[in-house]
């Protein structure tokens, strides 16, 4: 088995793992939790958006975030784990996050964009002019690309209000310890 497959995998329990390591470790304020919304909420806002849009294995998404990065759904998630990384005041948290990124993530985009080259035509010509993560500043007009909308219906689909929910158990969990460390 290829690290490819084993990253995407693991991903997922990984965070779980990740989020007890994190708690453990976080020292939080009451400033530094204000100051992770900066990250945090821009980061669920992109993950909500993105999964309006998009239209797994089906087609190639070019317009909404899609039209400034390619990955908007990993934009939107470095975001949050970094704002949560903030809000831990831990050097250790956000250096093993951006470790644990690299590691994972690196892969799972590779392996995702073979995906994507194999399946739709179009995919070498979106990916010269939208970059793989961070943001063009002004969307990108995909060739052939048809004007996309957002969906609440996908974002249903998706269950990407997990996230929102996820990161409220997160939020709920530190100023829980907060209160307990005082």
């Amino acid at each position: 088995m290829t690290w490819n497959r084993i990253a995407r995998r693991i991903r997922v329990p990984l965070g779980f793992i990740f989020t007890a390591f994190y708690l453990w470790l976080a020292r939080p304020t009451p400033a530094f939790l204000a100051f992770s919304l900066i990250l945090v909420v821009p980061g669920l806002l992109l993950r909500a958006c993105a999964s309006g849009y998009v239209k797994k294995n089906a087609e190639l998404t070019v317009t909404g975030p899609y039209a400034f990065t390619r990955n908007p759904l990993y934009l939107g998630s470095m975001l949050i784990a970094f704002g949560f990384a903030l809000a831990a005041r831990s050097l250790w948290i956000a250096l093993a996050l951006a470790i644990l990124f690299a590691a994972i993530y690196i892969p799972v985009i590779r392996s995702e964009e073979a995906y994507l080259r194999n399946a739709f035509p179009g995919f070498d010509a979106y990916a010269a002019i939208v970059p793989p993560l961070l943001p063009r500043l002004t969307p990108a007009a995909a060739p052939g690309a048809e004007r996309g909308s957002f969906s609440s219906q996908l974002y249903r689909k998706h269950r990407e209000y997990n996230a929102l929910v996820g990161a409220g158990c997160v939020y709920a969990a530190l100023i829980l310890k907060l209160a307990l460390l005082r």
